[in-house]
């Protein structure tokens, strides 16, 4: 075996799906298959036995699943690269597997060279998201993005009392005690409520605070 060679492990309880994808890699001349896993146990176990350059693990095993396994590797301090390896193209996992610390993502139905793309990508250490995947991580950003501008926007049209009315809804004072701070009528601090209410589209003061606290609102 080469050194050069990038040394993998395969995490998945589908036995055929699991030699399938040894057979494909073992065409590659630069690719090792050095052990396999059926449950997230023994994918624990084996990682620290033979510290494969790259995992290739399933979301859905027994015993552990892939998500928990991955946080089992950190926690471990396992020093392989990982590539979570599911059916589920599904934004929820993708962000979850990305903050725990994977290093690639592939769906279980992708062509060969997108997996030994990932295997080697991976290894240089680089993160591979399948492209139909990627698609989705970037709509999420735009949309953050988008409700960012938008809040950017309502805040925008708050008057300088109206922010100032926020910033104490925010913390916890009601009406009395606003206008106590302010030295205006609770009439008035009820009218501003009530306008802050409708340029933020919100429905009562929990939601303002949370507005609030989401946007880092503060004194002015």
């Amino acid at each position: 075996m080469s050194n050069k060679n990038i040394t993998v492990m395969i995490a998945d309880d589908h036995v055929l799906m699991s030699e399938g994808i040894k057979q494909i890699l073992e065409l590659e001349t630069d690719i090792d298959v050095i052990a396999q896993a059926v449950d997230g146990e023994e994918a624990i176990e084996r990682a620290i036995k033979y510290s494969p350059d790259v995992i290739l693990l399933d979301i859905n095993m027994p015993k552990m699943n892939g998500i928990d396994v991955l946080r089992r590797f950190k926690d471990l301090g396992v020093k392989s690269n990982v590539i979570m390896l599911t059916i589920h193209e599904d934004r929820e996992y993708l962000r979850e597997t990305l903050k725990i610390g994977a290093n690639g993502y592939v769906l279980k139905d992708s062509d060969a060279d997108s997996l030994i793309k990932a295997i080697r990508d991976v290894n240089e250490g680089k993160t591979y998201i399948q492209p139909s995947i990627a698609s989705l991580l970037l709509n999420d950003i735009n949309n953050a993005n988008k409700e960012k501008n938008k809040d950017f926007q309502k805040i925008e049209s708050l008057t300088k009392r109206e922010y100032e009315v926020l910033t104490l809804i925010a913390e916890g004072l009601n009406n009395k005690d606003i206008a106590e701070k302010l030295y205006i009528s609770e009439k008035t601090v009820k009218n501003h409520v009530s306008s802050i209410f409708k340029k933020i589209e919100v429905n009562d003061r929990i939601q303002a605070a949370i507005f609030a606290f989401k946007n880092n609102i503060k004194k002015i």
